[in-house]
């Protein structure tokens, strides 16, 4: 178990509730990348997958944890995109 990928996880993991929250309220996708978020979700499937099958250890809950949150900002980014805006008159 090394401190440092520790370290990164939290302060990765730590932006992800700021994503989610925005993208609950403002109901748009305005600055997300839906490409990003996909990418950040199969690095983190793909450290889940290191810890289980090589080196496992309690970071795994990590990765679980951002690769959720990460997998709740990509479902919110799909639901907002299939939201109509309406144009006030």
């Amino acid at each position: 178990m090394s401190i440092f990928e520790i370290i990164m996880l939290i302060c990765f993991g730590a932006a992800w509730p700021c994503s989610i929250y925005k993208s609950c309220k403002a109901g748009k996708n305005d600055g997300k990348s839906i490409l990003f978020l996909i990418i950040v979700f199969i690095g983190y499937i793909s450290g889940f997958i290191h810890k289980l099958f090589y080196n496992f250890d309690y970071v795994i809950y990590l990765y679980v944890l951002n690769g959720a949150m990460v997998l709740i900002d990509i479902l919110l980014y799909v639901r907002n995109a299939g939201r109509k805006t309406v144009t006030p008159v």
